[in-house]
C-alpha cells in the first residue's frame, strides 16, 4: 500500500469556460465538484493506475463530510482525522489557454489535532511501501509538520516523497526525506533553464541526502540523486487543465519508489502521468490511453553535473 498525506484537503470546484476575461461575466460550459487537495489528487491517480492507497489528513464540518462521502467511491481508503473547523474549497477556472485557481485558506488545527493525525499516520505505516506528502498545511499546523511525519516514516523504514514549499520543504529536507519533489516556483527558479533547475535540485539533494526532482511544467523536469543528474522533457505538449499535473507526477514518483524501480524509468513514467493529467478535465485524474502512449516514448537522459 501507498499512504498519501493531505494535511489541507479541499472540495475542488472546476469551471470550464471558453475564455477567461477579467472584469466580465462568464457562461460556464461544465462544472465538476469532487474531493481534492494535492494529496487527495495524488491518491486518486494512484488508485486509477491500480495501486492500493489510503489518505491521511484533516476533514471537518459539512464540507468535510461531503468530501469523505465523495471520496468513498474513488478507490482511496479514508484515514482522515476529524476536526472542528470547516474543510476548505478551491475553485479552478479552466479555459482553452490555461487554468486560474482560487484556494481558500484551510481550517485552523490544534496541537491535539496534529497529534491525533500523527498517531493515525504511524498506525498506517505497517505494511506501507511508500508515503507521499503533498501541498500546503492548514493554519495552526507545526511549521515542521512534514518533517515530523518523515521522521516517523524513517523510524519504520518507509521511504517518503514530499511535494511542498518554503519552511515545510526545508525542514523535510533536513529530516531526510527520500525524495523531494517541488516545482520550479517552489525553489525560486523563474524559468525552465535546465542549469538553474539542476542547481536547485542538487542543493536539495545535498541537504536531504536523497533525491530531488524539480518539475517545470511544459519544460519537463530535472532530477538529482547524488552524482547522477537527469533531465526529462515531455514526449509531446498536451493542452487542457494543468492543475493536477504536479500531483500526477508525485503519484508516479511514489509508485516508482514503492516498487523499487530505477530512476530513469520512474522519471519517464511520472512525466507521462503528469502529461496525461493535463488532458483530463479535473485534477486527480489521468487519461489512461494517453498515459500508456506517452509512457512508451523515451524521454529521460542523464546529463553531466553542472
Amino acid at each position: 500500500m501507498i499512504l498519501a498525506v493531505c494535511l489541507n484537503p479541499a472540495v475542488d470546484v472546476t469551471y470550464s469556460v471558453a475564455a477567461l476575461r477579467y472584469g466580465t461575466s462568464h457562461r460556464i460550459a461544465a462544472v465538476h465538484r469532487r474531493a481534492g487537495g494535492k494529496g487527495v489528487n495524488v491518491a486518486r491517480v494512484l488508485a486509477q493506475v491500480g495501486e492500493p492507497v489510503a489518505v491521511c489528513g484533516f476533514a471537518g464540518g459539512g464540507t468535510g463530510r461531503w468530501l469523505r462521502d465523495e471520496l468513498a467511491g474513488s478507490g482511496v481508503a479514508d484515514r482522515l482525522t476529524g476536526i472542528d473547523g470547516e474543510t476548505r474549497q478551491s475553485v479552478a477556472v479552466v479555459d482553452e489557454a490555461d487554468a486560474t485557481v482560487f484556494n481558500e485558506p484551510g481550517p485552523p488545527v490544534r496541537d491535539a489535532d496534529f497529534s491525533g493525525l500523527a498517531d493515525t499516520f504511524e498506525q498506517q505505516l505497517a505494511g506501507c511501501a511508500a508515503v507521499v506528502m503533498s501541498g500546503s498545511v492548514p493554519p495552526g499546523a507545526p511549521v515542521d509538520a512534514y518533517a515530523r511525519l518523515v521522521l516517523l516514516a524513517r523510524r519504520h523504514g518507509v521511504p517518503t516523497v514530499v511535494d511542498t514549499s518554503g519552511a515545510q520543504l526545508r525542514s523535510a529536507a533536513d529530516a531526510g526525506a527520500t525524495v523531494l519533489a517541488p516545482n520550479r516556483d517552489e525553489v525560486g527558479v523563474a524559468s525552465g533553464d535546465p542549469a538553474a533547475l539542476l542547481e536547485a535540485a542538487a542543493e536539495l539533494s545535498r541537504r536531504s541526502g536523497g533525491t530531488a526532482v524539480v518539475s517545470a511544467g511544459r519544460d519537463g523536469l530535472v532530477a538529482v540523486d547524488g552524482e547522477h543528474h537527469w533531465r526529462a522533457l515531455p514526449p509531446r505538449q498536451v493542452t487542457g487543465n494543468p492543475t493536477g499535473a504536479g500531483d500526477a507526477l508525485s503519484a508516479g514518483l511514489a509508485r516508482g519508489l514503492a516498487h523499487g524501480s530505477p530512476w530513469p524509468l520512474v522519471l519517464a513514467d511520472s512525466l507521462a502521468l503528469a502529461a496525461a493529467a493535463v488532458a483530463a478535465p479535473v485534477a486527480g485524474q489521468v487519461e489512461l490511453s494517453l498515459y500508456r502512449e506517452l509512457a512508451a516514448v523515451p524521454t529521460v537522459e542523464e546529463v553531466p553535473c553542472p
